[in-house]
């Protein structure tokens, strides 16, 4: 098989390659991510930081609001203490660098403010929305770059397990959340990430419409894709993915405490009209 179509049976299982896309290298770096959970000492650099800012900065940004802001945790004793807040993932103390990206509404009150004019509008979903989307679209920027100059990432979404002591610990005013974390640091070659399968493309992609039956039709491919990759992994995952998957949304109680999630925004100063 070419590279192309080696990381093509990666991305989908092997024998699930049938595509034939275009491609060139912005694709091939794309399609190559991987999490990243096992890190070396090794500091990430300014200039690195500044680097993968400057690529989250030049992700779109809804209506150019820039709603989102973004600290980085070096101090391992603040790390430790994510770590602590995010289910005890060991990767959080590891990594030499944690991200916290914010959903940031904070700076558009102060704007407000600062040239007099009404605000009102913050206190609705749909500007929550706005800052939770484009501190996502920044984040992604920003591990793609990242790993373009070689280090490795992994998201954090336990950053909204606990929000308002997060919110503490990093000193965040109101109208300002967590929305996820990112690990970043030397990926440890010792302990190599591999690549995880995902759904062959009719599961997501759609064409004029939505249809059910046809991303129903391609998820027992996928359970098996992932079987493959739990046991190459040496991953004990009881049940397939449909039903890890299933588990994962059978309750309140599967959350992680992210089923009061309203109740902390409002906490945090989110009034979600």
């Amino acid at each position: 098989m070419t590279a192309r179509e080696t990381l093509l049976s990666e991305r989908y299982g092997v024998g699930r390659s049938f595509l034939d896309p275009d491609w060139n290298p912005v694709i091939e770096h794309l399609v190559s991510h991987r999490s990243v959970r096992a890190f070396l000492p090794d500091p990430v650099s300014e200039a690195q930081l500044e680097a993968m800012v400057a690529a989250a900065q030049s992700a779109s940004s809804s209506s150019n609001l820039h709603a989102w802001s973004v600290v980085a945790v070096r101090d391992p004793e603040r790390r430790a203490a994510l770590a602590d807040l995010a289910g005890g993932q060991a990767h959080i103390r590891q990594a030499p660098l944690q991200l916290v990206w914010l959903a940031d509404l904070a700076r558009l009150e102060g704007v407000a403010t600062q040239v007099a004019r009404p605000s009102a509008a913050l206190d609705y979903l749909e500007m929550f929305l706005v800052a939770a989307i484009d501190a996502a679209l920044a984040a992604q920027n920003a591990a793609v770059a990242a790993e373009s100059l070689g280090l490795g990432t992994v998201y954090i979404g336990a950053m909204r397990n606990r929000p308002e002591e997060v919110a503490r610990l990093l000193g965040l005013p109101p109208k300002v959340m967590a929305v996820f974390g990112m690990c970043v640091g030397h990926p440890d070659p010792a302990a190599p990430a591999a690549i995880k399968p995902r759904p062959a493309q009719p599961v997501v992609l759609h064409r004029e419409t939505y249809s059910a039956d046809q991303a129903m039709a391609g998820i027992a491919s996928y359970d098996e894709a992932m079987a493959a990759f739990y046991t190459a992994q040496g991953m004990n995952v009881r049940g397939t993915w449909s039903v890890h998957s299933a588990k994962r949304i059978s309750g309140p109680e599967s959350l992680s405490g992210r089923d009061r999630l309203v109740e902390a925004l409002n906490n945090l100063g989110f009034v979600l009209r």
